[in-house]
């Protein structure tokens, strides 16, 4: 080994230092979830059979840091980057609940619970949380990219996530959801979900899904009679839904995760 990494016959790949505890608030992007550097890691793992010998958990470790339910007197798991609360620079002691808006700055990373829910807001992105105390009724995503994981809702309660071109109805789900002007694309990674067109609900859809199964664009525009259409599965990982759920004391669901979608 020496100072700039290793050459193996899995290509080069660099060790990076992993966290550990329930928050790191850092800039450096050795932390971040998108650090290529720790992607290599894996890799090499991956190619040299180490990985088949750890006990169930461990890649994810290795990937990620440890990962803790939070402390019911915290929000704020991990910051990479900036991120504001109601134009208030965010910091590991803020306290996040509905009434608030969130955003990050460029290539920030924002992971975070409210209640039972927990988030994972990617960089240029901006939420309003609407309901009661630390209970969601709905969300709306003014721009950006987030990966979202619901406890479970009342048939009477369901929560409704906002985006320019969707209206999506949760009861507990793991969502991934991305919001530009004119389109927004939904994955629906676990459980079920009531998708419509902002523009006409009528042009709808129901979707259960046990593992990523029906990603969906939803666009200002229709075509063959409809706004909504089929899409692949981008942008997020299984390992960040475990992330997501053990942030909140669950797991994902039983059968989850037999196949791997990475970014």
């Amino acid at each position: 080994m020496n100072s700039q990494g290793f050459v193996s016959g899995c290509g080069r790949f660099m060790l990076a230092p992993v966290s550990h505890g329930p928050v790191a608030m850092t800039t450096d992007k050795t932390y971040s979830l998108e650090d290529p550097r720790r992607r290599r890691y894996l890799m090499h793992l991956l190619c040299s059979g180490a990985i088949a010998t750890l006990p169930a958990g461990y890649a994810g470790a290795a990937w990620f840091g440890s990962s803790k339910k939070l402390a019911a007197d915290k929000s704020v798991y991990r910051l990479k980057g900036t991120a504001f609360v109601n134009d208030n620079p965010a910091s590991e002691n803020s306290r996040i609940r509905a009434g608030d808006t969130v955003r990050t700055g460029p290539g920030s990373e924002f992971i975070f619970a409210v209640g039972g829910d927990s988030f994972l807001l990617r960089g240029d992105s901006e939420i309003v949380i609407t309901g009661s105390n630390y209970f969601i009724d709905s969300m709306r995503v003014l721009t950006g990219r987030i990966l979202s994981v619901f406890a479970r809702r009342e048939a009477n309660r369901p929560l409704n996530l906002f985006a320019s071109t969707a209206t999506i109805g949760i009861r507990g789900s793991g969502v991934y959801l991305e919001a530009e002007p004119e389109q927004t694309y939904v994955c629906t990674c676990y459980g079920r979900i009531t998708l419509a067109s902002s523009l006409d609900p009528n042009d709808r859809e129901s979707i259960t899904s046990k593992n990523h199964d029906e990603p969906r664009y939803i666009s200002n525009r229709p075509s063959n009679g409809s706004r909504i259409r089929e899409a692949p599965v981008i942008n997020h990982s299984n390992q960040e839904l475990e992330l997501l759920e053990a942030i909140v004391g669950r797991e994902v669901p039983a059968g989850f995760g037999k196949q791997s979608y990475e970014r």
